[in-house]
Parts: structure tokens; C-alpha cells; sequence
């Protein structure tokens, strides 16, 4: 059983479409979750009528999942809930984030509970394009600038090679209609602005600029999927060698300097920040300027540096 990401909108519901189809002709059992944010009645009520859609296509089960996902950007950046504003949650990440990690919990949750193999999502290659660029504006790493995989875990991702242009047009031959969110052209969200701006470099660069850059996410996956590796095996040697070490709060997982030192730069930043995701420093706080300073702590063998989740890192013996 596979299960499809379903919002309504013109991709998502094309590959609702497309995976109806296939799931007939191959005789498998293919359903639909339709998260709904709950960020307003018309985002509410295009839910249900996406999950109807989806009923109405042969898919089976189709559930609709409400999740609290905070609240829709204003225009100042906030965030409105229930008609009030919270400043500053519009900052990098924000609600756009935080509706992110509701939305793929909620579809890791509905997979567990209907046994599903997999969980499709329409992501284009548009999406890509734009996602890179994201990262780009952030000053991210290589695995940042990698982009969206086309499978990782439960998630698939079967129209990332398409351009959005066409998936709208097959869902137009379908003769399906989606819904076209409002909020898909409000310059409050970041997304909405990056997607202009990649039209922009379109005009400016000229055609195929948009599978340039998402070449680049394919190559830069690759690079950082092999300098990871090599992080773990640096880790791995760092954990079992003696001497000075690393620790984080007298912990008893310490990661040893020698070989730390012995290692190049961009190995060694990324084991020490895998080392302090495994002792617990929340993953999503951690960034370049606590690689930084890990890798400084490492190099001089003196010093402290505070790590998030309130945690202190500093050299020891083993």
C-alpha cells in the first residue's frame, strides 16, 4: 500500500490522479492523507474538498488529519493566531517550519497506522530549484544545498524531475481541479519570494537555469553523502583512540583529538557535530558557528564552548 500527500493544489493532486491510475492497472491498494493546518476556514474547507477529490479519484483510504501547526504569516512577518499576532516566530524557519514538521509527522503517523510502504509527494522539480536557492540565501552547507531527495525513508518523491508547467498541464488534461492557494502568492511567506526570484533568474540566465540548480542539488548530494561517510569513520577511530578528548557535560561518549586533528577541515567539522547530535545536542539548533567553534576547541585544546540544549563542551582526558 502507498499513501499520497494530498493538499488539493495543482501537483498534489495530479499525482493523486497519476497514482490512482497506476494502482489500477497494477493492482495495488493506493489511499490519500490530506493534512489540514488550520490556519484559516477557506484553507479548512479546500482540505476537505481535496480529501473529497481524493474519494472521487478511487482512492482508498482517505483520511483528512487536522494538525496544530501554529498559525499563516502576516505581512509584518508575524505570526497570526486566532486573530492576534505573536512577534517573532517570522524569523528563519518560523511558522513555515513549524507547519513542515507538523505535516510530516502527521503523514509518518497515518503510514504506521495503515501500514503503508510508502508516502508520495508531489514536489517538482521547480520545488527543488527553489529549495537550493533557499539554501543558497541561508549561507547553508553542501547537505543543505543538496536539496530534496527523491527517496529517503518512507517519502518519494516521483515528480521531481518535471517541471511545475507540466505537471499543471497534465492535471489540466485530466480535467481535475485543484485548488489554487492564496497564500501561494503572498510575498510573507520566504517560499513565495524565492519562487519569484527563480522566474527572475529564468528571465536573467535564461532557459534551464531551474534544472541547472537542481543538478547542482543531485552533484552536491553525492559530495556530501561521501564526506559524511568519512565523518563516520573519523568518529569512529576518534571514539576508540586515548589521550585528550572531548566532552560535553562529563559525558562518557568522548571523541578523541589526535585523530580529530589529523583529519581535514571539512571531515573533521562534520564528526564533531555528528558527535554532538550523539550526545544529545538538539540536531536542528546546531550550525556552522558551533562547528567552528568545536573545531577551534579541538585545534587549540583549550577553552569551552557552549553547545544548544544547554550544554558545555570542553577538553578532558580519556
Amino acid at each position: 500500500m502507498v499513501l499520497v500527500a494530498c493538499s488539493g493544489g495543482p501537483d498534489s493532486l495530479t499525482l493523486a490522479a497519476a497514482t490512482a491510475s497506476t494502482a489500477r492497472a497494477h493492482w495495488f491498494t493506493a489511499g490519500a492523507v490530506v493534512v489540514d493546518h488550520g490556519w484559516s476556514a477557506e484553507g479548512s474547507a479546500a482540505s476537505a474538498r481535496a480529501a473529497g477529490q481524493c474519494r472521487e479519484l478511487g482512492l482508498d483510504p482517505v483520511e483528512l488529519v487536522p494538525v496544530d501547526a501554529g498559525g499563516p504569516v502576516s505581512r509584518d512577518g508575524s505570526v497570526a493566531r486566532g486573530g492576534s499576532v505573536s512577534r517573532g516566530s517570522g524569523s528563519r524557519g518560523g511558522p513555515e517550519a513549524v507547519a513542515r514538521v507538523a505535516r510530516y509527522a502527521a503523514l509518518e503517523d497515518a503510514a504506521r497506522r495503515h501500514g503503508a510502504r510508502a508516502v508520495l509527494l508531489g514536489h517538482t522539480l521547480d520545488d527543488q530549484a527553489e529549495t537550493v536557492l533557499l539554501g543558497l540565501g541561508r549561507g547553508s552547507g553542501a547537505r543543505s544545498l543538496a536539496g530534496m531527495p527523491a527517496r529517503r525513508g518512507l517519502f518519494r518523491r516521483p515528480f521531481l524531475g518535471l517541471r511545475r508547467t507540466l505537471v499543471a498541464e497534465a492535471g489540466d488534461a485530466l480535467g481535475l481541479h485543484p485548488w489554487h492557494d492564496p497564500a501561494n502568492d503572498d510575498p510573507a511567506y520566504t517560499r513565495v519570494r524565492v519562487r519569484r526570484l527563480a522566474g527572475q533568474l529564468e528571465t536573467a540566465l535564461g532557459a534551464g537555469t531551474a534544472e541547472a540548480l537542481a543538478r547542482s542539488a543531485d552533484l552536491l548530494r553525492d559530495d556530501a553523502d561521501a564526506l559524511d561517510s568519512l565523518a563516520a569513520d573519523l568518529l569512529a577511530l576518534a571514539r576508540v583512540a586515548g589521550g585528550q578528548v572531548l566532552r560535553i557535560d562529563g559525558e562518557a561518549v568522548t571523541a578523541a583529538l589526535e585523530p580529530l586533528r589529523a583529519a581535514l577541515p571539512a571531515v573533521r567539522r562534520r564528526a564533531l557535530l555528528a558527535w554532538a547530535r550523539e550526545v544529545g545536542c538538539p540536531g536542528g539548533a546546531l550550525g556552522h558557528r558551533h562547528a567552528l567553534a568545536l573545531d577551534r576547541l579541538v585545534t587549540t585544546g583549550r577553552g569551552q564552548v557552549a553547545l544548544p540544549g544547554g550544554r558545555t563542551a570542553e577538553v578532558g582526558r580519556a
